[in-house]
């Protein structure tokens, strides 16, 4: 009963200690990109001009971040808005699975002396920082080194408790699999590919499979056969989420696929002896046994196991890399023919672009998501702005020149622009909905506040799009009561129109734009124009009123339209005030 109660238990350690590692990885990685997000992502804009800067570029973010997912997601970002092509981006993926070896070695130091003595300085000098303001993300990225340090720390002894390598049982399972068999190793690497599909973490099964080798019960080509498993496993995962995504996103997550596949493709036909040549690099001998040597220097020897998968891990991505940079424009060309564009336009403007997959798990980054999403919102609502512009010039024909056709024409056009304003409320509320949920995770004050400007933003776009909808209902009240307008009256509104099209166009440049390269005050001349139009044409339509230049009725619409296009000028100058944080 004891000894079923301690194995319980040893269990549970292990899952905690796995926990724990998990948690400081995400939490020191999430304190990074608070740290330096917006100079990383700038890093990717400015540092992609060719292949191999673009790969350097992939390694070095990954490696600073210790998140390989961060880095995909900002580089699918850039591909979508137009900053990067996909070969740049595919590029960056490749040098993203470099870098995130340097966790596989940092696991590796981890389990080969006993690190959890020098955590808890880390702990108490961590826990000062995070109640200092100004330091809290230095003392978070501290924290989350403790934690990962505790998390190896516990696991390598969990290993050393479990006794591994005295477990009969356990030893009798691996033993029964035949190391030189390859039927073997591609039992081993569906396991892999499985566990870390399920754990949603190829760090934990790195981690699990350290132990196992490091404790002599699984051979190294086993072991190895698992970390393979583990680099589909991860790109498989990616792929299943992003079927929900847009399309550069999808290619993206193919491309990251099909990389990895590839490369074990090869491998496998040169397996044993790239295995032994990784073992012979670290120093660690494949054909030393138990028996022939004795326990102690056995365990010696598979000690090195750890640093045996960390090499491997690295070889094989160097290797991968090193084939497939040069075959860059036929990935891009196959990931294009496999992954198809979609045609439908009206479809596209029904579904977010960027946040819709659900691969970002990091906040800091997530609210560039949002922003490029923010962006395209802007970009929907002067598309419908441009409907309401062609309405109006089908609705300035005499009613009685109109034939069947036109009329149709103009229901249809009518009936899109009430179909765009569904579509920016949806997109209001997914986007606010997004925003409440990465504002609930642990952000800088700055990030806060930008949160905050952002959710001002939308709101103030939808009613721009409010605006578009109450301008084409005006136009097609005009249609159906059969009135027309003056000559005059057109020529004002047809100005009026324009002006408000040229703040959109403004709004958009900064929203899409840098705002140190941006200024407030051409959208604060823009809505003056308007403003003293408005003004200038209202005090005239009561005039020719009162001079039966037309009627009432007519009036009526007119000043709406005026009034409308002077409310949708003023959501204008609240959005941009958003975005310069005023």
């Amino acid at each position: 009963m004891e000894s079923t109660g301690s194995v319980i238990f040893l269990v549970f350690r292990l899952l905690g200690s796995l926990a724990l590692l998990m948690y400081g990885m995400k939490t020191m990685s999430d304190a990074l990109q608070k740290m330096a997000g917006p100079q990383l992502r700038h890093v990717l804009g400015a540092m992609t001009t060719n292949r191999f800067t673009g790969m350097l570029t992939g390694i070095l973010v990954t490696a600073a971040v210790q998140s390989s997912t961060a880095t995909t997601v900002m580089t699918v970002s850039f591909v979508s808005a137009g900053l990067l092509t996909l070969a740049q981006a595919i590029s960056v993926i490749m040098g993203a699975n470099i870098g995130t070896t340097l966790t596989a070695w940092i696991m590796s130091a981890g389990f080969s002396f006993n690190i959890t003595d020098f955590v808890y300085p880390a702990f108490f000098i961590a826990i000062i920082l995070i109640y200092n303001k100004r330091r809290r993300t230095v003392g978070d990225f501290l924290y989350g080194i403790a934690f990962m340090f505790l998390g190896l720390g516990t696991l390598r002894q969990t290993g050393i408790d479990m006794n591994l390598g005295e477990q009969e049982a356990v030893l009798n399972f691996f033993s029964s699999f035949d190391p030189h068999s390859f039927s073997t190793t591609l039992l081993f690497l569906l396991i892999g590919g499985v566990l870390t599909m399920c754990v949603q973490s190829s760090a934990a099964v790195m981690a699990i499979t350290m132990i196992l080798c490091s404790s002599g019960v699984l051979p190294i080509y086993q072991g190895i056969a698992l970390v393979m498993g583990e680099n589909i496993g991860t790109t498989v995962t990616s792929n299943i989420v992003a079927l929900s995504a847009g399309t550069q996103a999808r290619r993206a997550a193919f491309a990251h696929m099909f990389f990895n596949l590839f490369g074990v493709c090869w491998i496998l036909l040169i397996f044993q002896p790239f295995v032994n040549m990784v073992c012979s690099l670290v120093g660690y001998d494949v054909t030393m046994t138990k028996e022939a040597v004795g326990q102690e220097a056995f365990l010696a020897n598979a000690a090195k196991l750890s640093f045996v998968l960390a090499a491997f891990h690295t070889c094989f991505n160097l290797a991968n890399t090193g084939i497939l940079i040069w075959f860059i424009p036929q990935i891009e060309k196959l990931v294009c023919r496999v992954i198809k564009t979609k045609t439908d336009v009206d479809d596209e403007d029904t579904r977010l672009r960027y946040i819709s997959s659900g691969i970002m798990k990091t906040p800091e980054i997530s609210v560039l998501q949002a922003q490029k999403e923010i962006g395209l919102f802007g970009m929907r609502i002067q598309r419908m702005f441009g409907m309401v512009q062609n309405l109006f010039e089908m609705s300035m024909k005499n009613p009685a020149d109109v034939d069947k056709n036109e009329r149709e024409e103009f229901k249809k056009l009518y009936d899109r622009i009430e179909k765009y304003e569904g579509i920016s409320d949806n997109m209001e509320i997914e986007i606010a909905n997004y925003l409440e949920q990465v504002g609930d995770a642990h952000l800088s004050d700055e990030t806060k506040s930008k949160i905050r400007q952002m959710m001002r933003e939308i709101s103030e776009i939808e009613s721009i799009g409010d605006a578009c909808y109450n301008l084409a209902r005006t136009l097609h009240r005009k249609q159906e009561s059969g009135k027309v307008f003056t000559e005059s009256q057109t020529k004002d509104l047809m100005v009026m129109m324009q002006l408000t099209d040229d703040a959109l166009t403004q709004m958009n440049k900064v929203m899409n734009g840098r705002k140190e390269e941006n200024s407030i005050n051409e959208t604060f001349r823009i809505e003056n124009d308007i403003n003293s139009m408005r003004d200038r044409l209202k005090s005239g339509n009561i005039e020719a009123i009162n001079n039966h230049q037309y009627d009432y009725a007519v009036g009526t619409m007119y000043t709406d339209l005026i009034g409308e296009c002077e409310k949708l000028g003023d959501y204008v100058v609240n959005v941009v005030e958003a975005r310069f944080g005023q």
